[in-house]
């Protein structure tokens, strides 16, 4: 089987999609520590969906 190559979502390095590499989908542990880091100070967010956001977990809950 080929070899998946993904692009490193920090610095857009070429890297390749396996086990040993332990700091997948970043090309190193700097990569990841600071995607890390804009999580934790709210530069990254994952965008809120309006259609849903009236919805809480016991409403989901419902059988």
């Amino acid at each position: 089987m080929a070899e998946l190559i993904i692009q490193c979502p920090v610095c857009n390095k070429a890297v390749a999609w396996i086990t040993s590499n332990k700091d997948r989908p970043f090309c190193s542990d700097r990569c990841r520590l600071l995607d890390l880091g804009e999580w934790a100070t709210g530069n990254r967010t994952i965008p809120a969906d309006s259609e849903h956001d009236d919805v809480t977990s016991s409403e989901l809950n419902k059988d």
